[in-house]
């Protein structure tokens, strides 16, 4: 279990979720934190671009915020990762049921 989740904390640095999908595809644990994982990239990429499409508004407050937002979340993924817990993110977790992996 212990290697399970050091390979389960790739899951919430950016592309890096693929990773733990290939070395333990079948693992529940793994897969729930890859889920959570897919959806803190895809909240960080619609942060990067609705940002850089809207200019000022999306420059100073869009990116600053959402940045803040995506890094109290990948703390809060690691730290449930390594408590071994399998609890969703705040607002974008319960999306990731929704996948099929």
């Amino acid at each position: 279990m212990e290697n399970k989740k050091y390979i389960s904390v790739l899951s919430y640095l950016g592309i890096l979720f693929i990773v733990p999908l290939i070395l333990e595809p079948n693992d529940e644990f793994v897969k729930f934190h890859v889920k959570q994982g897919i959806m803190l990239f895809a909240f960080f990429m619609l942060v990067f671009i609705v940002g850089g499409i809207i200019p000022i508004i999306g420059w100073f407050i869009i990116w600053p915020i959402g940045i803040l937002i995506w890094i109290l979340f990948v703390i809060i993924g690691i730290s449930n990762t390594l408590s071994g817990k399998m609890e969703e993110l705040p607002i974008i977790g319960k999306y990731a049921n929704k996948l099929n992996i």
